[in-house]
């Protein structure tokens, strides 16, 4: 059954809605969005079905604008509707799902562990902030290397500007992004260019601006409490056609707009005692979607540091194909910047870094000074292609006070050590847009709310956020337009000096995970992780059959030594970001490496080996 307006052809639409409280449904037919007026409104009831699906087939045409009109008076825009152009608040529109001439059939995906991904935004990513305009940049990511972006959330969100965490209409692609044939343009584009697409949707909550779910049925529980509010009803009563209209807008997605995998916000805020859980439902779906020559994925953010999140489940698990780990992400952070509040306290020494290179998850039972008590499960069995891997992300960037990239916080021999312990990880690598030429402006939290009370209720909550790290400063106001502004990146710096040579050092490194073996061989047990005795070193030994790798890191301010033994073999120099070749300082790192060589290594650097 599909949800919303569904343009069946020759004239003709049906109308499903859920809505198992309500004693009467009509659609109400208005005017059509392409400024041509019908010959009058239509007030059309629907039928009654089972499990309270209402339903209708009459005449409407794709542009037509509409709502639900619920119990003879009460009207609301369609909860599963494709398109708003005028809004949250405004009426839906029927689109045709067939209008849009698709260019892929060749496509085959792009396997998980062959990803490199890069995070971008659509409103700051480029000065019009729209899908079509990405379309400009797709030859830069290409040309770095990249072969899979991840759109944030697309979803319909109040007004023009926010992050898309804020989305209300989960089936309706952001007006001002382009709407629903902007988002097809992009995805076609990208599968002609081969790169993947990567949608960003949240299954646990919706924003609190537009949501009229509540005047439908029972899509909220009271029986647990999220960051948000009332939690989604994945197990209460009525759960079955929540869990539908959830499942069929991921389905949605994935056959639709042919997007190829789907990241799922925070899961662990998604409430569900359920012998079923609705994760695990959904990896059912999704796998249902996939075939031999082309996979659907799913990733998952999880800060539970629970396999069951990527165990399959004849495992027990949720089947999930991988998740973010933000282990790595917080133990690479302490070690560059020194910062150690918040929930950085439970990172900072090089056995850190060391563990994740080793299992992903920093905290796998181990006790958690900022939790106090233990945390997480041994990910034993899973594999090495299930943890996606980054020193910088929106959350990450954008949930600090005044929304500092990386570039702000450490040097420029910082930034490319940072590259290099990402992208010559055994890992799924993803980069933060701008990230890639040292990016210096902040990506901030903004957000463009109607409600008086509502935007101030978002202010407090953004300065109680950052009570836990101590930060010092005014907290930038994030309905205002500066903040916005000030997000979008500045492409004039790309090419630019060491904005030009930090971007040549990462499309160096990319280009190295592809055609190097043993770094596009993505497995930890064929690695050794040794860290340097009482220094902030370490170094990681990676092989397969044909081809082994060295790879040396030091995070110290000053040089490091490092005594032998090393692997047997001879081992030849083939990167080092001290090197002058990438604006460092001049590589001191012995150009050929054997089993005593003593190797000194330049302060903040990372040096790779080849036998």
């Amino acid at each position: 059954m599909r949800l919303g307006s569904y343009y069946l052809g020759n004239g003709q639409c049906q109308f499903t809605v859920w809505a198992p409280q309500r004693e009467a449904v009509a659609v109400h037919l208005l005017d059509a969005n392409d400024g041509s007026s019908l010959s009058h409104d239509r007030l059309i009831p629907l039928n009654r079905g089972d499990r309270g699906y209402w339903q209708i087939t009459t005449r409407a045409q794709p542009g037509t604008l509409y709502r639900y009109q619920l119990d003879h008076h009460l009207e609301r825009p369609d909860p599963a509707s494709h398109w708003q152009p005028q809004g949250v608040h405004g009426p839906s529109c029927i689109v045709d799902p067939d209008a849009f001439t698709w260019q892929d059939a060749d496509w085959r995906g792009i396997p998980l562990a062959q990803m490199v991904i890069y995070e971008l935004h659509v409103g700051t990513f480029t000065p019009e902030g729209t899908f079509t305009a990405i379309l400009d940049r797709l030859p830069d990511l290409l040309d770095l290397g990249i072969n899979a972006i991840e759109l944030m959330p697309v979803a319909q969100y109040p007004g023009d500007r926010n992050w898309g965490y804020d989305g209300v209409y989960p089936y309706a692609v952001q007006h001002s992004y382009g709407g629903p044939t902007g988002l097809k343009t992009l995805v076609n584009a990208c599968h002609q260019a081969g790169i993947a697409v990567i949608l960003d949707v949240v299954y646990n909550h919706l924003g609190p601006e537009g949501n009229y779910l509540w005047d439908y049925g029972p899509y909220f529980t009271e029986k647990y409490k999220t960051p948000w509010g009332s939690a989604i009803n994945f197990d209460d009563a009525d759960s079955d056609e929540v869990r539908a209209y959830f499942l069929g807008n991921a389905q949605y997605w994935l056959q639709d707009f042919h997007i190829d995998a789907l990241r799922l916000d925070a899961v662990h805020a998604i409430y569900d005692f359920s012998a079923q859980p609705f994760l695990q439902e959904l990896a059912d779906r999704v796998a249902t979607l996939s075939d031999a020559t082309y996979q659907r994925y799913l990733i998952a953010e999880s800060d539970l540091n629970d396999a069951r999140v990527i165990r399959p489940k004849s495992l027990g698990g949720w089947g999930h194909d991988a998740q973010w780990c933000d282990d790595f992400h917080h133990a690479l952070h302490t070690l560059l910047t020194g910062e150690r509040s918040g929930y950085y306290a439970d990172f900072g020494g090089i056995e850190h870094l060391a563990q994740a290179y080793r299992r992903g998850y920093v905290y796998a039972g181990e006790y958690s000074v900022h939790r106090r008590r233990r945390h997480g499960n041994a990910p034993s069995d899973c594999r090495a292609e299930q943890f996606v891997v980054c020193c910088q992300n929106h959350d990450q960037v954008g949930n600090r006070l005044a929304g500092e990239r990386l570039s702000l916080l450490v040097d420029f021999e910082g930034l490319k050590l940072a590259a290099g312990a990402v992208l010559l990880s055994p890992f799924v690598p993803m980069l933060f847009m701008g990230e890639e030429y040292g990016e210096t402006a902040p990506f901030l939290y903004f957000v463009s709310h109607g409600d008086a009370n509502l935007i101030e209720a978002v202010r407090r909550g953004r300065a109680e956020e950052f009570k836990a790290f101590h930060w010092l400063g005014e907290v930038p106001d994030p309905q205002g337009l500066e903040v916005f502004a000030l997000s979008k990146l500045d492409w004039a710096r790309s090419p630019q000096g060491n904005q030009g040579r930090l971007r040549s050092f990462y499309r160096q490194l990319i280009q190295y995970r592809r055609t190097f073996p043993a770094l596009a061989t993505l497995d930890t047990r064929s690695q050794q992780v040794v860290t340097v005795p009482e220094q902030p070193g370490l170094w990681l030994h990676r092989w397969v059959e044909t081809q082994e790798v060295l790879i040396l890191m030091n995070f110290a301010a000053v040089a490091l030594t490092i005594a032998p033994p090393w692997p047997p073999g001879i081992w030849q120099r083939c990167l080092d970001s001290a090197d002058s070749q990438w604006a460092g300082p001049g590589a001191i790192a012995p150009t050929t490496l054997q089993e005593n060589t003593i190797v000194t290594l330049s302060p903040r650097s990372v040096v790779m080996y080849q036998a």
